[in-house]
């Protein structure tokens, strides 16, 4: 298929409001396009290649587009997805040089508009409105199967591209293949949020109460001796975490996928920073030293299989039985049963007592929906926190001078896919932070206005503030007052930033 073909596509589906009609405009392209190329179109259309990020940062891609435009469009999906091929291979001497011929060589081959679109793509600005609950039922749609059977399949195979090109090609009977296996992680489960522990509670219906921790989320998966931890974004981080491994190992079971937390506890049994957690899992640490000055506690509150059977369609309940049969009350975040909201309040602050971030309210009756955010969970944390992600930074001055410090904080705009400014701080940052907080965010660079750097929206960062008020300069018309940095939250993507919803509800009536 022609990139051109794709462009207009895309181009269209970002000028239209209405979901419906994204999701008719994706699904005509879909059917159009070649099976093998699926998975490439997908990544292109998400701003998310399958090679990944390339680390081709905004002065390359606008040297690359000195060349002057194609007069006609001429470039094929396949001819860009080779180009992506090699840009990872080309390392060590005249490296820069030789990512620079490749691009240059593609963007001369590209017209205008499909060179505008490579050029947001490679920095990771490519922004038209179509989330992944839309791409799905675009595919779905175009692949004549139901909405849910393809999303289920994609949360088992951690891969749209791959299940989209699988739909397309072989139907529902080809997506009956992805069901959960052991060492193929699936996105977690999550959360929406609620104020109050009242509002998350359906009154005179029992639910399940437990503390909501400030760790690491974790997935455990074991077969027998062998076991695997992997962070809620997939990745494998089995040889930083051997207590993990040690205590799961030991369970009275022969195969298991659990659900659960990491986290460093001081010798009161109260949590540490989350800073101090994530530094357990840099790979440049020494794992041993570190565990013996710094260990970490696993806590699970979920079980997803079970001696070779998949459970996450029983109920909670049911799954929480097997939970307490094959671990320890030590292993488990702390829960109560119960339909009474004073015994939960008073659960909840006890929870606050002890440091920890406030609870989870879960429905007794649900399924584990993976990679789905729905009210079956509610989590009611501390007021006043949010998860923004940075949009960009500005250069420090007098003791900051030579570090990127004062970010630009966006709340999530479910709507357009894109980002909305509340406003900006540097409150709160240690000299730990502005190290590398300067580092991540100059490799996430796209382009300069003066002193300020915009970057790709990809740090989410937590954001404690005193109150949101009403503002005429921020285009979600909000802002927060006294905003200061908690610290960074590198375990969690762009995608699960606060949505700009959530902001508005802090809003006082008018």
């Amino acid at each position: 298929m022609k990139l051109q073909d794709l462009v207009q596509v895309s181009a269209a589906v970002a000028g239209t409001s209405g979901r419906l009609d994204k999701i008719a405009k994706l699904a005509a392209l879909f059917a159009r396009v070649p099976p093998d190329e699926i998975p490439t179109a997908i990544g292109f259309l998400t701003g998310w290649p399958r090679q990944g990020r390339f680390g081709v940062g905004w002065a390359t891609v606008a040297a690359a587009r000195e060349r002057e435009p194609a007069p006609v469009a001429t470039l094929e999906l396949s001819d860009v997805d080779a180009v992506f091929d090699q840009l990872p291979l080309v390392r060590g001497k005249n490296s820069a040089n030789e990512r620079m011929r490749l691009l240059g060589d593609l963007f001369g081959r590209a017209t205008t508009n499909e060179q505008d679109f490579l050029a947001a793509l490679l920095v990771g600005e490519v922004r038209q409105g179509a989330l992944e609950g839309v791409m799905l039922e675009a595919i779905a749609k175009a692949a004549g199967v139901p909405a849910n059977t393809v999303r289920r399949a994609a949360m088992m195979a951690g891969d749209l591209g791959v299940v989209a090109r699988v739909a397309l090609s072989e139907g529902e009977a080809g997506l009956a293949q992805y069901q959960l296996e052991v060492f193929r992680p699936v996105q977690p489960m999550l959360a929406d949020s609620a104020p109050t522990v009242g509002e998350a509670m359906s009154e005179g219906t029992p639910a399940v109460i437990e503390w909501k921790i400030d760790g690491a989320r974790i997935q455990v998966h074991r077969r027998d001796e062998r076991v695997a931890v992997y962070t809620r974004n997939l990745n494998d981080v089995t040889a930083a975490v051997p207590e993990v491994v040690e205590v799961v190992r030991a369970l009275p079971a022969r195969e298991l996928i659990l659900d659960g937390e990491v986290i460093a506890l001081a010798a009161d049994g109260r949590p540490l920073s989350f800073q101090l957690t994530m530094q357990r899992f840099s790979r440049r640490l020494d794992v041993e030293t570190l565990r013996a000055e710094r260990p970490l506690t696993a806590l699970f509150f979920d079980v997803l299989m079970h001696d070779g059977a998949s459970v996450v369609d029983e109920q909670l309940s049911e799954r929480l039985t097997i939970l307490d049969r094959v671990t320890s009350p030590s292993l488990r975040v702390p829960r109560i049963v119960t339909a009474d909201l004073e015994e939960a309040s008073q659960f909840q602050a006890d929870a606050l007592a002890r440091g920890h971030e406030g609870v989870m309210v879960k429905t007794l009756s649900a399924a584990y929906a993976a990679g789905r955010r729905g009210s079956a969970w509610i989590k009611v944390k501390k007021p006043r926190t949010l998860d923004l992600v940075v949009l960009a930074v500005e250069w420090g001055s007098g003791r900051r001078k030579g570090w990127l410090s004062n970010i630009h904080l966006g709340a999530r705009d479910p709507a357009t896919g894109g980002f909305v400014m509340l406003g900006k701080t540097f409150k709160g940052m240690t000299d730990e932070i502005l190290v590398w907080q300067t580092k991540e965010l100059l490799a996430r660079e796209v382009r300069r206005e003066g002193h300020v750097v915009h970057v790709r929206p990809e740090l989410v960062v937590e954001i404690a503030f005193n109150e949101v008020q009403r503002s005429p300069h921020y285009p979600g018309g909000a802002a927060l007052r006294f905003a200061r940095v908690k610290g960074y939250r590198p375990d969690k993507s762009a995608a699960e930033a606060d949505t700009i919803d959530a902001v508005l509800a802090y809003l006082p009536d008018p």
